[in-house]
């Protein structure tokens, strides 16, 4: 049984940190032979990886491979090159209203749930995390929204290339998708808004940002992309564990400064992220090799036991929170207290204004091993009154 294709069965797909578990007691280091990669599963030394940019690159080409340019983003590039297109973006987040934007927002928010308050049942994914999700993103960038029928498949094809390196089919498409969603954020950039938002941030700066044309795409490709799929997965995730969990909606009320935290730790969207060896290192009892990639079990670090007490226990409270679930160092993600705080928003407004709320069904994950998320969850707003609820 080999331990990380296991990962993608369904039973384990559920929860799959007893699985993470077992290859940290059994080799918190180890080669896998079918991804050619260290598999890392210790939070100490993802952490040591993820904040040494110098010995573990981003930027592949550093050790050699010839990177498709539909590649070459603000998340694959490392300083310099990096540093340049990072801080335009940086300085694009910061002139942005970001309180009038989450004003705005939870109106929207409230009003959806109303009116799904109001069926018997409804899909979460599909009828509230993946729309409000999209709708924040692109409220953000000062865009309007494409529609969810074309834009959904393409980015769950780029997901799908997340894990090319156990199934190779998925990354000739997710190249492609890439590209077409480059392509559709190059058009921004060709007739910019004129209002604000980050687009238009973005367009006005540009020429003297130093960034290459190629890289602004991509990179506002991959804000639109990650944006997207890191707030809809964490919605999603976030409230499975809430709604599954006896007295976790309840608890959430009590503590909504530490509890979105404890969300990402408990059950994050990114579960994995690679890296590749500059130069010899040793780390964790082995020697890594220049050239060698580098496998980070984010999830499992969000679940060692030598760095977070009672790591299986969803603790609304637990603070310090030193969890990994938005990567730390040069690549840390860029909206993640976006992200944060539009869950808050979300999970807020469930938890005041619909305090019945309740799983109809067991959530349905998507083979994704890379990006955690689910593919369905039926949830009613209703209190149970013992009558039979049907879908």
């Amino acid at each position: 049984m080999d331990p990380i294709l296991d990962l993608a069965r369904p039973s384990i797909l559920r929860n799959p940190y007893p699985s993470y578990d077992r290859m940290r007691e059994t080799g918190p280091v180890f080669w896998h032979e079918l991804l050619g990669s260290w598999v890392l599963t210790r939070h100490a030394d993802c952490l040591a990886v993820l904040t040494d940019s110098n010995r573990f690159a981003s930027d592949w080409r550093r050790a050699g491979e010839d990177i498709p340019a539909p590649l070459l983003s603000v998340q694959t590039l490392d300083p310099p090159e990096h540093t340049a297109i990072r801080h335009l973006l940086l300085d694009g987040f910061r002139a942005q209203d970001r309180q009038a934007l989450h004003d705005d927002l939870e109106g929207q928010i409230a009003d959806l749930l109303a009116e799904l308050a109001g069926r018997p049942s409804f899909d979460l994914v599909g009828e509230l995390a993946e729309p409000i999700a999209l709708r924040f993103v692109t409220a953000f960038l000062g865009v309007p929204a494409p529609e969810l029928d074309w834009f959904v498949p393409m980015s769950r094809t780029v997901v799908d290339g997340m894990d090319a390196g156990l199934w190779s089919e998925k990354h000739e498409p997710a190249v492609a998708a890439r590209a077409q969603l480059a392509e559709y954020a190059g058009g921004w950039l060709a007739d910019p808004p004129k209002d604000d938002g980050l687009i238009a941030y973005v367009a006005e700066h540009a020429a003297d940002s130093g960034v290459a044309e190629t890289v602004l795409r991509n990179s506002l490709r991959a804000v639109l992309h990650a944006g997207y799929e890191s707030a809809s997965r964490l919605l999603g995730n976030a409230a499975a564990a809430l709604l599954t969990t006896p007295g976790a909606l309840d608890a959430f009320r009590a503590t909504p400064a530490t509890a979105v935290d404890e969300l990402i730790r408990y059950d994050a969207p990114v579960q994995a992220d690679a890296r590749v060896c500059v130069t010899d290192t040793e780390l964790g009892g082995v020697t890594m090799k220049a050239g060698d990639p580098v496998t980070l079990f984010l999830g499992a670090a969000n679940h060692d036991p030598l760095r977070f007490d009672h790591p299986t226990e969803l603790r609304l409270d637990r603070a310090p929170n030193p969890h990994l679930g938005f990567g730390r160092g040069a690549h840390a993600c860029l909206g993640a207290s976006m992200a944060i705080r539009l869950t808050g928003s979300v999970l807020g407004t469930l938890a005041t204004d619909h305090p019945g709320a309740r799983a109809v069904a067991e959530p349905e994950h998507r083979r994704n091993l890379t990006l955690r998320g689910l593919d369905r969850f039926e949830v009613c707003l209703r209190p149970d009154t013992g009558e039979e609820v049907r879908p």
